[in-house]
């Protein structure tokens, strides 16, 4: 099941299981630059072993070589310049996003059987997991009716995407999750049309760009304590 939803703003969700009741999730994080095929091996076997009751859930903080992945829904057309980096299809839902150096991607493994069968509810959960995040830095991040991922505005009606959001669940665990912008090269996203938004009209932002000169270690501390609020469950570090 590929997930592409934008949740309903101001939605509250309900657990059947309160947080409160599970084991601390795992927290990882990857030193140096993960090849996308072997994170994409590795979250396919943590996912069936947290379905098959073997292993915890699990977040992994890391960062990729740049590249491009289309989500199930993703247009050929959008992806404008397709020499420019590698490119991967991938299960998650959406469109084209790029991954590179200067952005922490967290992939997300739950089991959401456990924690009561509501995709737009965990949807929902990291959108705010990340507007909280943002926080930390006085930084405002958004939800937007029909646009999938974090926004900020930037004045005079202008918007940028500073987080994306995409989804896969299989057997009720989840995997793929978000990539929020610390400071990669923001030209890079000049290859696709990014989740299939008009660059025209709304553009890509990060937290050093906003003005805010936060280390890949800063992001870190900021989702992690967001993560715990949010989901209402400790973390444990993992190698």
């Amino acid at each position: 099941m590929a997930v592409a939803i934008a949740s309903e703003r101001g939605a509250a969700c309900r657990r059947e299981t309160p947080g409160s009741a599970l084991p601390p999730v795992e927290w990882r994080i990857s030193a140096g630059p993960v090849p996308y095929p072997e994170a994409l091996a590795a979250m396919e076997a943590r996912a069936a072993a947290i379905r098959a009751g073997e292993a915890r859930e699990q977040v992994w903080l890391l960062e990729h070589p740049a590249l491009y992945t289309a989500g199930t829904s993703a247009k050929p057309e959008d992806l404008l310049e397709p020499d420019r980096f590698p490119v991967y299809s991938t299960g998650r839902g959406g469109q084209y996003t790029y991954h590179g150096p200067g952005q922490r991607v967290a992939y997300v493994m739950l089991d959401l059987d456990r924690r009561g069968r509501d995709i737009r509810c965990y949807v929902h959960d990291l959108e705010e997991w990340l507007i909280r995040a943002l926080d930390r830095f006085n930084i405002r991040g958004e939800r937007r009716e029909g646009r999938v991922g974090i926004w900020v505005a930037r004045g005079g009606g202008r918007e940028d995407k500073i987080a994306a959001i995409g989804v896969r669940v299989r057997k009720w665990v989840s995997f793929h999750g978000i990539a929020l912008n610390v400071d990669p090269d923001l030209s890079h996203f000049a290859g696709i049309v990014p989740c299939g938004i008009d660059p025209a009209r709304y553009g890509v932002t990060s937290l050093v760009d906003l003005g805010h000169p936060a280390t890949m270690a800063d992001a870190d501390l900021a989702l992690r304590a967001a993560f715990e609020e949010v989901f209402g469950v400790g973390t444990v570090s993992v190698p």
